[in-house]
């Protein structure tokens, strides 16, 4: 949880708000993929991409 808390810190500080989206959208597309890994539900999900 630091790397977090530092990573928001440097965020206020340099005012770079705009990584905010782009890392959110990581966590949630490395969330699917490690979700869909080896389940029933990942040929569906695969077809979104």
């Amino acid at each position: 949880m630091s790397f977090i808390r530092e990573l928001w810190a440097f965020m206020r500080a340099r005012k770079k708000f705009w990584l905010l989206p782009i890392l959110v959208m990581m966590a949630v597309f490395g969330g699917l993929v490690v979700v869909t890994k080896g389940s029933a539900v990942a040929p569906f999900i695969y077809t979104l991409f």
